[in-house]
């Protein structure tokens, strides 16, 4: 891997998104520039499937989070490139939002199910998010509050449900859902404010 001194000359539009990524694992601001590559893209196909979007931009917010805390996990997907193993994480997060606003709205009309069936891939899916997300924690939780910690791990890469995690911590599921709201705003807060710190890199 290369060393940050390598690339301090380097501007961001010369790096590729996998170097971008192995750099911030020990510089969390340099995800800043996966996000500004590909959040507009991703928003889009999120909307592609679930047709709102504050929707969308909640999935890509969320799969964006995925990724980071994953982002050690890339290495070991054999023959991936960061946009296609990033894209299948986005859409996987959308296919669950899409499944849990189907069952929310069904008692109001039906949903189009074309939509997410275009986008679905049956080799891909559940199993596929399992395989992204089990058994690597990332160091760079620390950076938030630790009472958001546990709540975070358990559902991102644990994937547990909200439900669960309420049972297994002594908590109402309300406080569950609390909890990873503000986690993820601090998130999206972090990298936004990091942003600015990017000088070593531009």
């Amino acid at each position: 891997m290369k060393q940050l001194r390598e690339i301090d000359n380097q501007t961001h539009d010369l790096l590729k998104d996998e170097e971008v990524l192995s750099i911030s694992l020990k510089n969390p601001s340099a995800f800043a520039l996966l996000v500004d590559r590909y959040q507009m893209a991703f928003i889009k196909a999120a909307y592609k499937i679930v047709k709102n979007k504050e929707e969308a931009e909640d999935i890509v917010q969320e799969a964006f989070t995925k990724i980071y805390l994953n982002a050690g996990k890339f290495r070991e997907v054999e023959n991936a490139t960061f946009k296609s193993w990033a894209y299948k994480i986005t859409r996987n997060v959308a296919l669950n939002h899409y499944g849990k606003l189907k069952k929310d709205y069904e008692r109001y009309g039906r949903l189009d199910d074309a939509p997410a069936m275009a986008f679905a891939d049956n080799s891909m899916e559940k199993e596929l998010v399992r395989e992204e997300t089990a058994g690597f924690v990332r160091k760079t939780l620390e950076f938030l509050p630790k009472q958001f910690e546990s709540a975070l791990k358990k559902y991102y890469i644990e994937d547990k449900s909200q439900k669960m995690i309420a049972e297994e911590e002594g908590i109402t599921l309300a406080t569950v859902k609390m909890r990873l709201f503000r986690a993820r705003k601090i998130f999206k807060e972090k990298i936004k404010t990091e942003e600015r710190q990017l000088s070593w890199i531009i």
